[in-house]
Formats: C-alpha cells, sequence, structure tokens
C-alpha cells in the first residue's frame, strides 16, 4: 500500500509537515519522537492484528459506545497494552456505526483542536494518528494521570450526581438540563466562581459545533495536586450532527429548565449564566470570543484531515449556529 501523503501536523494541523510538529511531540507524547503511523493494521481488518486489538479491548474499563483500545509509550513507540500494564493513551479507530463513520476520527480531532487552539479551552492533548493500512485513528492523551506517573481521581457528572441506569433508566446520561450541572459544582468545587465560566464557554462550544452528545458523561471533576476537585480539560469534542442526527442539546432538556426556557439561543445562554450566578461582564467577554473568530475557524478545518465533502459540510454547519448564536 502506498504510504499516505501529509502536509499538515497530524496533531497541531499546523502546515509544512509530514509528520507530527515538535510542539506536538512536547505535548502529547513527552518530546519523543513517535511516529504517525501505528505497527499494525486497524481493528477486525482480517490481519493478525486482530488477536491483538480483541485481547486489548477486554483490558479497558473505560466506558462509552466507542470502540476504544488502551495504549501504551514505550520508548518512542507506541504500542497496545499488554496484561498488567496501564495504558496512558487511548486509541479510538473508525467506528461501526454512523453516517461518514471512516470521518470520525478526524471530525474529533478537529473538533478538539478548535476548542484549544482557537478558544483557548483547556482540552486532553491529542493527535490523529494511522494504522499500517492508512485508516485513521484519534489518540488522546490521559489526563487522569500527574507527571510522576500516579492516578488522579476522576468524577464524572453522571456520578455526582448519582445517576444509574438502576435510577434514570437506559438514557440516564441524558436526564436533566445543563443547569444541573453548575448545580453540582456548586455543591463540589470550592473554586466554582472560577470554574464555572469555563464550563459555560464549554456549553457555547458545543451548541457552536454541533456536538449534540455532550451528556453527564462527558464532563468531569478532576483532583488537583492540593487534593481538592475543578473542572477537567475537554474530551469527547465532535460535530456529531455530521454522523448521527440528533438535538441542539444532548441532554432531554436542554440548556434549562423547561419552565425558563425559551427566547433566542442567545438569551438562554445568558439566563444560564444569571442563574448559575456567573458575572455579567464575564458573560459578555465569552460570547464575544465564540462569535468572532471565523477566519482561525475556517483555517483549521481547511487544514484538517476530512474529506473535502465534509469540510464543507462541517463549515456549514458551524455557520449556520453561529448564525443563530447571534441572533438577538
Amino acid at each position: 500500500m502506498s504510504l499516505l501523503e501529509i502536509n499538515h501536523c497530524p496533531g497541531t494541523l499546523a502546515e509544512g509537515f509530514s509528520t507530527y510538529s515538535r510542539t506536538c511531540l512536547n505535548k502529547v507524547f513527552q518530546g519523543k519522537k513517535v511516529n504517525h503511523i501505528l505497527p499494525y493494521d486497524s481493528p477486525f481488518s482480517g490481519t493478525e492484528s486482530d488477536i491483538l486489538f480483541e485481547e486489548n479491548r477486554n483490558r479497558i474499563s473505560i466506558s462509552g459506545v466507542q470502540e476504544k483500545f488502551s495504549v501504551v509509550l514505550e520508548k518512542n513507540k507506541l504500542r497496545l497494552v499488554k496484561e498488567g500494564e496501564v495504558g496512558k493513551y487511548i486509541l479510538k479507530p473508525i467506528p461501526s456505526f454512523g453516517k461518514k463513520a471512516n470521518q470520525m476520527p478526524a471530525n474529533e480531532h478537529l473538533t478538539m483542536q478548535i476548542a484549544k487552539q482557537v478558544y483557548g479551552i483547556e482540552t486532553a492533548e491529542n493527535a490523529l494518528i494511522f494504522f499500517n493500512n492508512n485508516e485513521k485513528a484519534y489518540l488522546t492523551k490521559r489526563f487522569d494521570f500527574n507527571k510522576e506517573g500516579y492516578k488522579l481521581a476522576q468524577e464524572d457528572f453522571a456520578s455526582l450526581a448519582q445517576k444509574t441506569p438502576q435510577t434514570h433508566g437506559e438514557h440516564y446520561k441524558y436526564s436533566g438540563n445543563y443547569f444541573d450541572l453548575f448545580e453540582l459544582m456548586k455543591e463540589h468545587l470550592p473554586a466554582y466562581l472560577s470554574e464555572a465560566p469555563k464550563l459555560l464557554k464549554l456549553l457555547v462550544f458545543n451548541y457552536l459545533f454541533s456536538n449534540g452528545d455532550a451528556h453527564f458523561k462527558n464532563f468531569s471533576l478532576l483532583e488537583t495536586p492540593m487534593g481538592d476537585y475543578r473542572l477537567s480539560p475537554a474530551y469527547d469534542l465532535l460535530n456529531s450532527r455530521i454522523h448521527i442526527e440528533d438535538k441542539d442539546f444532548a441532554l432531554d432538556d436542554g440548556l434549562l429548565p423547561k419552565k425558563l426556557s425559551g427566547g433566542t439561543i442567545k438569551s438562554q445562554f445568558v439566563s444560564l449564566a444569571q442563574l448559575a450566578g456567573i458575572n455579567e461582564k464575564i458573560v459578555k467577554e465569552i460570547l464575544l470570543l465564540m462569535t468572532s473568530k471565523t477566519e482561525q475557524v475556517a483555517k483549521l478545518i481547511e487544514c484538517s484531515f476530512l474529506d473535502d465533502t465534509t469540510k464543507r459540510n462541517y463549515l456549514q454547519s458551524y455557520q449556520g449556529r453561529l448564525k443563530r448564536l447571534m441572533k438577538e
């Protein structure tokens, strides 16, 4: 099979790179010179690699619908974990569901890079990576380990809210509204006033980039070196509308309790911020930031590893949401 031609860093999407840039290597791979091609064919492609992926599948405990595999960095090479090992990376190959499934890794990578580079949202470090047969996969570095390798406590919002299939039914992750997240943060975070604006910005981002699957388990609190908690880096961000028919907001009741919802999207975000006790000046700054970066967004979309049709779909989706968000 011919080698994949690369003109942008598969990590940062910076132009003029045929592999990972130094910036990406430092942030994602501890400065080690890692190859952007894995020593495996993609999972379940009918090759010897299939056995390794099947064994790995039984060792990973991270929840979610999409197939995930645990990966370790050994010297400067990435490989699937062996029995007894804990991987510091999560590998997400092309899933077996959804429209344009083969675009999903590049979609998640692009969306995460836009969040970080354009809007300054703290995200899990990530990159695209490729199998021997040129198929793409999304690779993300786990943030629940500190630099010394010790596991940090992490609690997702479904656990904080004590939502389980037994208490709230099969779709427990989607019950409620986004104000519930702020209420949970008030209860569990001493630094609520500094963390709440970060959550608001992330919710606006999710709307703007059609992430219609941002449920309770896709938000977490993370232990700090001081032993208390903060909002974790963002993860699982992608334009879900490209792959599935979904709503504007993942949660059943939307942004606000039903009795308070109504009006334009912008007015709903403002109402949410008021309920959450976020300073009006900060809210205005967030909304101005989120509606003023069109050129940077368009450039990253163009530099992404999406195919040309999906690039157009992604841009049009963003432009449509932006227009609605700016409506008074």
